[in-house]
This record gives structure tokens, sequence and C-alpha cells, in this order.
């Protein structure tokens, strides 16, 4: 089960642009990593904790902008298509069978 999260944040004053890189560190130290800009994800071990988290992320998010949560099964994940650009192998990636520690 991955959790995604997409988001975006104004950026237009100083505030702003803390706020999204308050949030975007926060996202990272939640265990999430980069798809893309702004688009994010994290392995979850099955929906009950993916919900879990998404309540976390919407507990740490900023009043503006738009920000975006879906789930999407292992085999899902398997079968995004890239139109450009290449897949990263790295194992963090893959959807073999995974062991969080």
């Amino acid at each position: 089960m991955r959790l995604i999260v997409m988001f975006d944040l104004p950026t237009e004053t100083s505030k702003d642009r803390r706020n999204y890189r308050n949030f975007r560190k926060k996202l990272i130290n939640e265990g999430f990593m980069m798809l893309q800009y702004s688009v994010y994800e994290r392995v979850c071990v099955n929906r009950k904790s993916a919900k879990f988290l998404e309540k976390r992320v919407a507990a740490m998010a900023p009043i503006k902008g738009l920000i975006q949560s879906f789930m999407i099964t292992e085999k899902q994940y398997d079968d995004i298509h890239f139109i450009t650009g290449k897949p990263i192998d790295d194992i963090r990636n893959s959807s073999e069978r995974t062991i969080i520690l």
C-alpha cells in the first residue's frame, strides 16, 4: 500500500516559502520519498496505517495552498507507466516484498 501526497503551495511571500519548506521537511521526516517535484509517496503496511499517516499529514499541512492524497496498492504502483523519463533503479522504488523495520 502506498500513500501519495501531491501539493501546490504558494511561494509568493517569505512566510509562504517557509511554510512550504517546513511542510516538505515534515513529509521527509515522516518517511516520504519524492517521486517528482511536489509529489511524495510512502510505503504503508496496510490501509489502516495509510489512513493514520494521512491524518498526520493533514495535521501538519499549512493553511494556504492545495494538498491532495490518495492510496494505491503495490500492484497499482507497479502499473505506473513512464511516458517520458526513466524509472530510478532504487530499492525504495521497488514494489517487491518489502520489510519495514
